[in-house]
């Protein structure tokens, strides 16, 4: 049987042999405690699953969902980025409705890359970006995110004949997995850039919210206002904690959303209304929780920081996301599959390595901080013994 050969590139998966080592270190009996994963671990808020609960003995909930049913979420989507950054979304054009964020950025290389064409993506970055242009084609060339440069891109350093077989470039800050942030002025740099070379400009934006030091992030969108180049993808995974429920949108150039609209429905209907009808909850209903959530992955991010100080392993205090990017002792430094290998079947923690995110993320480790202080600090302790005895 012969299999399409865009299937090549996806079939190295650091994250599934990490999978397999959490496996092999329970089967020997390790108790696991998983920071490699950034899926919250904390609950939905009622009034967010009560909305759902009262969609469910509703028929008319039951049936497909087509573009036209997801208005009452699409206008509350708009109205709250219009209230949160002072730019007017038109809900009909302007906004669609996805099954995660991911969905929508595995698919935009579909809209804008014709075979062999490049999309300049963020090394380290999100491994579904790359997924996506690999799906379509494409090309990827990668900009390199150092911490000399505070985890930005340099533009400037991208080949000419690379900008001219470009046509997308992605971003995502606060970033995964760095938990770099970026200023409204390298966003208008971004922008005039691509304007300048004729590219799309796709922000993923799932920590528009964790960031616990200085001020808000800044939407690509207030760099663009006329939304000339640029679509922004949200989700409703880490502010609600519902990641499970598989709901997001973008939000941007007109063009663009109706392209994404079109792949869409090619491939799927929406998810249940009822879920719809919970994420309008969340968007529209009290914002307390979101900012219990901020104040819980603050608490973590200082406890872990501070315990890692207390075993020697010195590491930035990240202004954002719900991780921390530690760089490796130097005996591991060229290593990082083989040290969150040797750290879950020894230890039972297990961690991401910055390998898993690309070419530059060697040398570096993610840390999840997905469980409470006590645990954390216990996780911490186990790898203080993991590296006094290597």
């Amino acid at each position: 049987m012969k299999f399409a050969d865009r299937l090549n590139f996806l079939r190295a998966n650091v994250f599934a042999d990490m999978d397999q080592a959490k496996a092999r270190a329970r089967a020997a009996g390790k108790e696991i405690i998983d920071l490699s994963l950034g899926s919250s671990d904390l609950p939905t808020e009622p009034h967010i699953l009560q909305a759902i609960a009262d969609s469910l003995p509703d028929p008319s909930t039951h049936g497909y969902l087509l573009f036209h049913g997801t208005q009452a979420f699409r206008v509350a989507a708009a109205n709250w980025y219009r209230d949160r950054y002072g730019i007017p979304v038109d809900p009909e054009t302007e906004v669609l409705t996805l099954i995660g964020s991911q969905e929508g950025t595995a698919h935009l290389p579909l809209v804008v890359l014709n075979p062999g064409d490049f999309a300049l993506l963020q090394d380290p970055g999100y491994p579904s970006h790359a997924g996506g242009v690999y799906l379509a084609s494409g090309q990827i060339y990668t900009m390199p995110l150092l911490a000399e440069n505070n985890f930005l891109p340099d533009f400037e350093a991208i080949p000419t004949p690379v900008l001219a077989q470009a046509r997308l470039m992605v971003l995502s800050y606060p970033h995964n997995p760095t938990t770099a942030t970026a200023s409204l002025e390298f966003f208008q740099r971004a922008v005039a850039f691509c304007q300048h070379h004729d590219l799309v400009l796709a922000h993923d934006f799932p920590y528009a919210d964790l960031v616990f030091d200085g001020d808000r992030p800044p939407s690509v969108l207030q760099a663009d206002p006329d939304k000339t180049v640029s679509i922004e993808f949200f989700t409703f995974s880490k502010s609600y904690n519902m990641g499970g429920f598989r709901v997001g949108y973008a939000i941007g150039n007109a063009q663009l959303i109706q392209a994404l609209r079109q792949v869409k429905a090619a491939i799927d209907f929406n998810q249940y209304r009822g879920i719809l009808n919970g994420a309008i909850a969340a968007l529209t209903g009290p914002q307390a929780g979101v900012q219990t959530v901020v104040q819980t992955f603050q608490r973590r991010r200082d406890a872990f920081v501070s315990s890692l100080h207390q075993i020697g392993w010195e590491v930035p205090t990240p202004i954002a996301t719900m991780y921390v990017w530690a760089k490796l002792p130097p005996a591991w430094s060229q290593n990082s599959i083989g040290f969150c290998t040797r750290l879950v079947e020894t230890t039972g923690v297990a961690v991401a390595p910055g390998a898993g995110f690309g070419k530059a993320g060697e040398g570096y480790v993610r840390f999840a901080l997905v469980h409470e202080p006590t645990i954390l600090e216990t996780a911490v302790t186990r790898i203080g013994q993991f590296l006094a005895a290597a």
